[in-house]
């Protein structure tokens, strides 16, 4: 496990916990959002709470508002490098 993460992982954590099937290619398309792959609010807080359980760090509280998996990652990955 890295101290990042990726596309990929998100994607994967995506489908787990809010159950939106996408690629990580669909991630990386500038300008999509979580709203139109199906991800709601409560979607993103069962994957925030999955990042949690998995690090044993507390998510950036904004995490869970992230319209885009760009603005997601940037936020969790600055926490997790900040907590590093």
């Amino acid at each position: 496990m890295t101290d990042r993460i990726t596309v990929e992982e998100l994607a994967e954590l995506m489908k787990k916990c809010a159950g939106a099937n996408v690629t990580a290619e669909e991630l990386r398309r500038d300008g999509s959002a979580f709203e139109s792959m199906g991800v709601d609010s409560l979607g993103l807080l069962g994957i925030v709470g999955e990042l949690e359980n998995r690090y044993g760090t507390p998510m950036p509280t904004d995490a869970e508002r992230s319209k885009t998996p760009r603005q997601f990652l940037d936020l969790v990955n600055s926490a997790l490098m900040a907590g590093a």
